[in-house]
């Protein structure tokens, strides 16, 4: 099974080769039919501390690094 890659934005880097990513989508509601932006904040592996806040990256599924870790950046987008 291929491993899942999200793009979004790095919101935080405070953490030790942890960045966590804010990655935005839309879905329509059910009821209005309305289309309407959600995001979901995840927990991505960051080796060498090398993303910054405001950076477009792309998270990749990986191994579980602990309990809320369970993605890894994989490239900084333009």
């Amino acid at each position: 099974m291929p491993k899942r890659i999200l793009q979004g934005v790095v919101v935080s880097d405070k953490q030790d080769k942890t960045v966590i990513v804010s990655v935005e989508r839309q879905v329509m509601h059910p009821v209005y039919k309305k289309f309407v932006k959600k995001s979901k904040k995840f927990a991505a592996h960051d080796e060498n501390n090398q993303y910054k806040v405001g950076d477009i990256v792309s998270i990749e599924e990986s191994k579980p690094y602990s309990k809320t870790k369970t993605w890894t950046v994989i490239s900084q987008n333009a």
